[in-house]
């Protein structure tokens, strides 16, 4: 009796140094695989399964893949599930590149599965977002926009993601993007004033050839807008463009009914930028649904 007390008593200090150890570094695998491993041992089922939802959350929510725990016996499967998820999505980003680097195949699945998957959680932000700078480091800078702008879109607070696009906008020259990139990042990171920055750095280019620089007109701004409100939350499909022409045709009082049902559903990302795009368009009264949705994102 005393045995197995000893057992139980090293088992439960064994959880919670390994809990510590994901908190610290939920990006290590073999971390997750104790956690589970001392969760088998403890016959805790219900505890392995709270751990693989937890790890599916920091994957995206794939719809597919967290509906196949029902039903499972997850002390025999466990262990096996948490194996399988690493294999397709493995937390390493340059293990995860190795894998789709010279298969279109599997990157064209990633990018497809990458539209469903639900990126707001700030840790699985972080793990898709060290994924497709690899694509930025290995100059696949036509694959890398369209990818970093979901991600940024589903937690538009990442001010480093933004920095990061609005630098490879304005290499490319395109300069309005390059701008809404850095005014994003500078609302959400404003000791780092890297907007102000590049105004000074367009000024300055233009400056002999005695042209005013200009920020982006109000299109730009609602195009953008209306661009990052359709990417701002999973999909089936990546409908920009009847996304766009839909949300231009609501009209006012239709727009205050479905920021107060985004505030009401927690979904701040898709109110930030529903606001942000009435208030370039002259509409004060979205300042509101603006200020909530940043102090959601705040909290």
């Amino acid at each position: 009796m005393s045995d197995e007390s000893n057992r139980n008593t090293n088992l439960n200090w064994a959880e919670q140094s390994s809990r510590q150890s994901i908190l610290h570094d939920f990006t290590n695998e073999d971390n997750w695989r104790l956690l589970i491993e001392i969760k088998i041992e403890l016959s805790d089922e219900l505890g392995i399964g709270a751990v693989i939802e937890d790890l599916f959350v920091i994957l995206g929510r794939d719809p597919d893949r967290t509906n196949i725990l029902n039903g499972i016996d997850l002390l025999i499967h466990g262990k096996d599930l948490v194996d399988a998820a690493f294999d397709v999505d493995p937390l390493d980003p340059d293990n995860w590149y190795d894998r789709i680097a010279t298969d279109d195949e599997k990157f064209n699945e990633f990018v497809q599965r990458l539209t469903k998957l639900d990126l707001r959680d700030p840790r699985a932000n972080i793990i898709f977002g060290r994924r497709i700078e690899k694509l930025f480091d290995h100059g696949r800078h036509e694959e890398f926009i369209p990818l970093a702008r979901r991600i940024v879109a589903q937690r538009p607070q990442n001010h480093e993601a933004w920095t990061g696009l609005g630098r490879l906008h304005e290499r490319r020259e395109e300069y309005d993007e390059a701008w809404l990139c850095y005014d994003q990042a500078q609302i959400h990171f404003p000791s780092r004033p890297v907007r102000d920055e590049y105004r000074k750095r367009m000024e300055s280019r233009l400056e002999g050839e005695k042209l005013p620089w200009k920020a982006p007109d109000i299109r730009s701004r609602t195009q953008f807008h209306n661009r990052m409100f359709s990417l701002s939350k999973p999909e089936n499909e990546n409908k920009v463009e009847q996304v766009s022409e839909s949300v231009e045709t609501i009209n006012a009082m239709d727009e205050r009914d479905i920021l107060e049902q985004l505030i009401e559903n927690n979904e701040p990302q898709s109110a930030l930028f529903m606001s942000r795009r009435l208030i370039a368009n002259g509409e004060n009264w979205a300042q509101e649904f603006y200020d909530i949705a940043m102090t959601m994102l705040g909290d």
